[in-house]
């Protein structure tokens, strides 16, 4: 693959994907990033997207950026992350209750059209793109729209749908990483480009259920995916959470202790 190949990016204002980010500028890509108000109750993560944005423009870094406004879906999706009237829940990442922060086909819809935008560029600029997402192993529990199985069925489809689909590339570089190899990683791209680390990460959000200050809540299950990513990476987190730091790590290695006993049990008892 060609470092100075064109990208496409879905940008959420998360950590992944903000860490995909400077990945590709790091790479010195031309980048393409596109990111969606569907409705999200944590639409906060796009208000954080565009700091880091700013951030990037004042280090003289530039990259194209557009912004769909599909926040109409949010009232069709049956979701705690899109309804109102639905607590999100709490626990570790990977426990049964976190399937209720799924939206139904959310990842269809956003590769949809960003593999639109990304073939359109292809085809107008006569060149070879790569389509770029973030998602991680850490994902796959949960969300059947982040497994290898469902990028690779989706992006066949979009092959055998579209003329000149020879021109767009499947890039998921995370795909069978963790959230600590992917600070890891960020971190070398960070000092690639310049660029303070805490900076540009507390200019991400990854909590589903941040207060009305925008801190983080630190209990639902990717807070506690990032707390215990930072953790063992041996940085604090420097995005603000309702709690002070420790006392979320605490929280988070309680919970991670939690599912691992219970996991242990039921196969014990299976």
């Amino acid at each position: 693959m060609s470092k100075s190949r064109r990208a496409v990016i879905c940008l959420s204002g998360g950590m992944d994907s903000t860490s995909l980010l400077m990945r590709l500028l790091a790479e010195d890509r031309k980048v393409y990033g596109i990111s969606f108000d569907y409705g999200q109750k944590h639409r906060v993560e796009l208000d954080r997207l565009k700091s880091n944005l700013t951030y990037l423009r004042q280090n003289d870094i530039q990259f194209d950026w557009q912004l769909m406004d599909l926040s109409g879906l949010g009232n069709l999706l049956h979701s705690a992350l899109t309804d109102s009237n639905w607590a999100v829940p709490t626990g570790h990442y990977e426990h049964e209750n976190m399937k209720q922060t799924v939206v139904p086909n959310r990842n269809a819809i956003f590769a949809s059209i960003s593999y639109s935008y990304a073939l359109s560029l292809a085809i107008r600029n006569n060149t070879e793109i790569d389509f770029c997402l973030g998602v991680h192993s850490g994902d796959h529990a949960i969300y059947p729209d982040c497994r290898p199985e469902f990028y690779e069925s989706i992006f066949h489809a979009f092959k055998i749908g579209n003329w000149d689909s020879d021109k767009v590339h499947l890039h998921l570089p995370y795909l069978n990483g963790d959230k600590l190899s992917i600070l890891k990683e960020a971190a070398v791209a960070i000092e690639k480009l310049g660029l303070d680390f805490d900076t540009v990460f507390a200019n991400t959000i990854t909590s589903y259920q941040p207060d009305k200050q925008g801190r983080s809540h630190g209990l639902t299950g990717s807070d506690v995916e990032r707390v215990l990513a930072f953790h063992k990476f041996g940085r604090r987190d420097p995005i603000e959470y309702v709690k002070p730091w420790d006392d979320v790590v605490a929280e988070a290695l309680r919970l991670e202790r939690q599912f691992l006993e219970d996991t242990s049990y039921s196969r014990r008892t299976e």
